[in-house]
């Protein structure tokens, strides 16, 4: 059973949060084991906030007179063993248990000390010089955890309010980013579920963005294509119904004795078997071409060559119907990289298809011509045209213009989808437009020679 987008989002919500506690666990593990090294390691100094203070003293006087009163006035510090020794490491202060009542007047001031290894000390710096060192005699374990509280409090308190606003930011961070994944996720499954209509809003950072807009255009592209399908299979049964009820029927006439078995009744019915085995070609051809698996044998031909074969080939149906044809207009180089059985293929669907519209006594024309881009070859008629509306459709598969006028005359739909895939797989175009003065033109262009 598949999550609601609202289920999805809040289990995405709660693994980052679940990985944001993680990662705070470990950073708060990391600092403890690291105040424990501290608190265990006799020799091991802990940085003392009130060493920059002594350093500020001595700018501020520029000797260490007085510095008692730094000792007197920090909570804690005046509670240490502690000796105060200038750079010569003579003692300006002496604040060892056994001393700490005589102060600085204690016999041991201006003394030279010398340090203990295991004293723990400081160097006190100004101006990029040692100007004195506070040596603290070692601690016990309760003194460092003393020492340690009173440095760990007020860090405490500022992680705990950084800590606090970084889940709050974070919180929002991860919505911004859990709110889209979570829709392209659910929007996925819809999609496998066969929801194909299924469209997800563009929101969040740049690259959801575009995951957003590929995942819509995938699905776009989905939709059509399951469309294209469907549409193609419902004409192909509609198309193949037509010769197999004329064939049956025949058939079964002849059968039950209603026609005769050598009459016009079996012609039809092969007419019919005819027609549905071109349809049967051309559907192969362009499911090959469509997919890309036919084959071209690209050779350099001219072009106005294969157009005057085509010609000889279908004069004879043109004067059947008093249509006149010419291929008068050609001219430059009209050579070019084509497989040219295929472009004859070509040119018979589409003068083949002028021939089924344009009325007895008509025109078609065919012009050659070389151009800047390439070369372009048109096939012109005066026949009544497409409409507008109609034209964007031409090149689809099974349209006509006149089903019933097309079916008479043995057309199967496919001519010109057929005619657009083979000319688009050699790398050309093909468009169509009416001409001003009425009928269609079709126009080739070929880039490059």
């Amino acid at each position: 059973m598949h999550s609601s987008v609202h289920e999805i989002r809040q289990r995405l919500l709660t693994l980052l949060l679940r990985a944001f506690v993680v990662v705070l666990f470990l950073s708060f593990l990391f600092f403890t084991l690291l105040i424990g090294y501290f608190l265990t390691s006799s020799s091991t100094p802990i940085p003392f906030p009130f060493v920059s203070t002594l350093e500020g003293y001595y700018l501020a006087k520029g000797d260490w007179d007085g510095v008692e009163s730094v000792f007197t006035s920090i909570g804690g510090l005046d509670e240490m063993s502690s000796l105060m020794l200038d750079k010569d490491q003579r003692i300006v202060l002496d604040r060892r248990p056994d001393s700490v009542s005589g102060a600085s007047s204690t016999p041991t001031v201006g003394s030279v000390y010398e340090i203990q290894d295991n004293d723990v000390v400081f160097n006190l710096s100004a101006h990029d010089e040692t100007v004195g060192y506070l040596v603290l005699a070692p601690f016990s374990l309760s003194q460092r955890f003393g020492v340690a509280r009173a440095i760990i409090f007020p860090v405490g308190i500022i992680s705990l309010i950084l800590a606090v606003f970084l889940v709050v930011v974070a919180t929002l961070l991860m919505r911004r980013f859990v709110n889209p994944l979570a829709d392209v996720i659910f929007a996925a499954r819809a999609v496998a579920d066969g929801k194909l209509d299924t469209r997800i809003h563009t929101e969040g950072p740049q690259d959801l963005r575009t995951l957003s807009e590929s995942f819509n255009e995938m699905a776009s592209s989905l939709e059509r294509s399951d469309r294209e399908r469907r549409e193609m299979l419902a004409d192909v049964a509609h198309e193949l119904r037509t010769p197999l009820s004329v064939i049956r029927g025949r058939l079964e006439g002849i059968v039950d004795g209603i026609y005769q078995e050598n009459g016009q009744q079996v012609s039809t019915a092969l007419e019919q078997a005819y027609l549905l085995e071109r349809l049967v070609d051309d559907l192969r051809l362009l499911t090959l071409a469509e997919t890309r698996q036919l084959a071209f044998d690209k050779i350099d031909v001219n072009v106005g060559s294969l157009i005057d074969t085509v010609m000889d080939i279908v004069s004879a149906q043109a004067q059947e119907k008093n249509i006149a044809l010419s291929f008068t207009e050609r001219n430059g180089n009209l050579t070019a990289q084509l497989d040219p059985q295929r472009f004859e293929q070509v040119m018979s669907n589409l003068i083949g298809n002028a021939l089924r519209y344009v009325p007895d006594g008509g025109r078609i024309w065919v012009t050659a011509n070389e151009t800047a881009e390439g070369l372009q070859v048109t096939v012109n008629d005066n026949g009544a045209g497409i409409p507008e509306a109609d034209l964007p459709f031409i090149f689809d598969r099974f349209w006509r213009k006149d089903k019933s006028r097309s079916r008479a005359s043995g057309g199967t739909g496919l001519g010109l989808a057929i005619s657009r895939q083979l000319i688009e797989a050699q790398g050309g175009t093909i468009t169509a437009r009416n001409l001003p003065e009425g009928g269609l033109q079709i126009q080739l262009r070929f880039t490059g020679k």
